[in-house]
């Protein structure tokens, strides 16, 4: 095989620790060595020097591959976070990805749902429109693997190797995980494990005749929003489905109203693509988009992770927590570096006694500045909305109390806007720190942070 081109489109920051398993899986699937121990992320800048919005990882050096090229893309509904593709071109919508992966930092042990069946939906999904592509479910994980496994942890990952999916970066005991081949196996490991909390819907199968139902509740704040039971119900009735059910199934004590049943609700169109039905509600008929992803040149968070990006690889600074938008939320890095999970609230009873000004407001990115002793916090926005993320930059004082002045007391604290958009080349507001255009102009801020103007001059160093 000649030597192509790795493209990896994604919607989240690229990270190293995630790209090397992406390319030890590649290796390893493809029968060939590599070396790519010092990984790093470059953004490509044109003749111009403005960003040709895409990045180019360079250390990875692997005999069957040219270059790797991570491109950002926006799912339509229900996006994994990575498609690989091997070719020599740039991929367009109607190319076969050769991977899907999703990936979380999330363990069962601090999560049951959120560690297993919330992301179940996403490999559903996404067999509607590649029905051959290889599915991996990948742990990069920043807390220590819980050593006593959950039921649900359990049930859910043997669903998704029943779907096809493969679980890496963790230690599974092959006896306990494995899949599924019979649907009564299914239904009575279910109906074994520990039952609900009193006042919750339990999630039970049962089977008769040309029918299953499964009971589960979908209703939350006001819609069809649940997400751990939407990706549940979802996985569990694509597995009856691969197991050769061809009979009704049928989702009960729902919660739902017909006005919650949506045609571009995920779940809708999953029970379209599986013949699922909702008990006593009409689940309409949906035309699924005859594409799965397109090209991201809108988002905000274009010029978050570029700065991100840019200073982690050109400069001496490192980010202590992310929450670029539409991406997973990040733990805060303690100085010693350990990883927090972030409060919601400064004083949960007094938030749930009405005083919303206890929920405690994220910043989309926190980098640290060594050399100058500066922690900057950073509110991403489009140009259009620059004043808001202006105002915005107001609502941090709970995050500096609870992390900031407690972890990292001795810095001082910046406050700064990241924009992308438009079609400006300079900027007049001083809180705006750094802009990337709708063209790739790289443009800094008046007072800039010092951090910002270090890995720029770098970037542009290294184009130079």
């Amino acid at each position: 095989m000649n030597a192509q081109n790795l493209w990896i489109l994604t919607e989240e920051r690229p990270k190293k620790e995630v790209l090397k398993m992406i390319f030890e899986y590649f290796a390893k699937d493809h029968k060939c060595g590599f070396f790519g121990n010092t990984l790093r992320i470059i953004p490509k800048l044109n003749e111009r020097h403005e960003f040709a919005f895409e990045y180019e990882v360079v250390g990875f050096h692997c005999a069957k591959v040219n270059r790797v090229v991570i491109k950002t893309v926006s799912g339509y509904s229900s996006f994994v976070d990575f498609l690989v593709f091997y070719q020599d071109a740039q991929p367009v919508e109607t190319d076969i990805p050769i991977y899907a992966i999703e990936e979380t930092k999330t363990d069962d042990k601090e999560s049951r749902n959120t560690g297993v069946f919330q992301r179940c939906a996403k490999f559903v999904f996404i067999r509607h429109y590649y029905p051959s592509v290889k599915m991996i479910m990948l742990y990069a994980l920043q807390v220590e693997q819980k050593e006593i496994f959950t039921q649900t942890y359990i049930f859910g990952t043997r669903l998704l190797m029943t779907l096809g999916v493969e679980i890496l970066g963790k230690k599974l005991d092959g006896e306990l995980f494995k899949p599924f081949t019979l649907i009564d196996e299914i239904i009575s490991f279910k109906r074994d494990m520990r039952r609900a909390p009193a006042g919750n819907v339990p999630i039970l199968l049962c089977k008769r005749d040309d029918i299953i139902t499964i009971s589960g509740r979908l209703y939350k704040s006001g819609g069809l929003l649940h997400d751990p039971n939407i990706g549940a119900l979802s996985v569990i009735s694509a597995v009856l489905r691969v197991l050769g059910w061809t009979g009704r199934i049928v989702i009960t004590r729902h919660g739902l109203l017909q006005e919650h049943v949506g045609e571009r609700n995920k779940f809708v169109q999953i029970a379209n693509m599986l013949g699922v039905e909702l008990e006593n509600l009409a689940v309409p008929q949906v035309k699924m988009l005859p594409t799965y992803w397109k090209y991201d040149m809108e988002g905000e968070k274009l010029g978050t992770i570029f700065i991100h990006i840019v200073v982690e690889n050109f400069t001496e600074g490192y980010s202590i927590f992310e929450n670029h938008a539409g991406c997973e939320k990040g733990y805060f890095i303690t100085s010693d570096g350990t990883p927090v999970a972030l409060a919601k609230y400064s004083d949960r009873q007094r938030y749930k006694g009405g005083d919303k000004s206890k929920r405690v407001s994220i910043p989309d990115l926190v980098l640290i500045d060594i050399p100058e002793n500066e922690v900057i916090t950073i509110e991403g926005k489009k140009y259009v909305n620059r004043e808001k993320g202006i105002r915005e930059l107001d609502n941090y004082d709970s995050f500096d109390e609870l992390y900031l002045n407690r972890y990292y007391p001795s810095y001082k604290i910046v406050r700064t806007v990241v924009l992308y958009g438009g079609q400006e080349e300079r900027i007049s507001e001083i809180k705006v720190g750094f802009l990337l255009n709708q063209s790739g102009k790289l443009v800094l801020g008046i007072e800039a942070p010092s951090l910002f103007c270090r890995a720029i001059a770098n970037l542009l160093d290294y184009w130079n």
